[in-house]
């Protein structure tokens, strides 16, 4: 099974304050036209996947701070799923990872991941020096799924055969129409972990047996948040 897809702890980092979830508030103008629901006691506008592909970026996100997040990190990142993706509109990359969080560093909102160090989506991130991380409704798992079967390294086909909507955000970056956050961020700090650094053994022989597949170590992986958006 591909590391990427794995659900797994939530690794502390010290000097994180936590930021935790997402207001979904508000609906556009065609909330008169389809069935709504509630979240968080705030009704929202429930659209088919076909209206989702026919909608443009601008139509189906709104812009928050990252304070404005309010649903649970430990649910969004633990229990949802969330998809990293990276590189340019002629050749992106998606992969699954439930290994991270966001919170304050150097006085900056950010996000953390701990990456295998050989996945491809990590090369790209570290080409381009931004990417996206975006979290989807329950409905679209089989899609997400897929992002953990197989490698774009040789080939194409996985974001070739994906049923999701690639759109790339107004800074360029490449999300899908599906999810319903999207956090944006630019690439400031790409770490190995040693296992000298960590006290459970459990944790340590995870890290060492995980050497042989890359033979390197997994990579602590640091964004800034520059927008975050979400889909009404």
């Amino acid at each position: 099974m591909n590391q990427g897809f794995i659900k797994t702890p939530l690794i502390a980092v010290i000097g994180f304050a936590a930021v935790s979830t997402l207001v979904f508030a508000g609906c556009n103008g065609n909330a008169g036209n389809h069935p709504t629901g509630e979240k968080g006691g705030v009704a929202v506008v429930s659209l088919s996947r076909e209206e989702i592909k026919s909608l443009s970026f601008s139509d189906l996100f709104k812009p928050i701070e990252p304070k404005e997040m309010t649903e649970s990190v430990f649910t969004l990142v633990g229990e949802d799923f969330s998809v990293l993706t990276a590189g340019t509109p002629v050749h992106y990359n998606s992969m699954v990872a439930s290994w991270g969080g966001w919170g304050i560093l150097f006085n900056k909102p950010v996000v953390f991941s701990m990456l295998r160090a050989n996945r491809y989506t990590l090369e790209l991130m570290r080409q381009e020096k931004s990417y996206t991380m975006s979290f989807f409704d329950a409905e679209f798992k089989d899609d997400i799924i897929q992002f953990g079967l197989s490698s774009g390294r040789n080939s194409d086909e996985k974001m070739k055969n994906t049923k999701l909507t690639a759109v790339q955000t107004p800074a360029g970056n490449m999300v899908f129409k599906e999810a319903k956050l999207i956090v944006e961020c630019k690439l400031i700090q790409v770490t190995t972990v040693s296992p000298d650094d960590f006290l459970v053994e459990e944790n340590k022989k995870f890290v060492v047996d995980a050497h042989a597949e890359a033979n390197d170590y997994h990579k602590m992986v640091y964004g800034e948040i520059t927008s975050v958006w979400i889909r009404p």
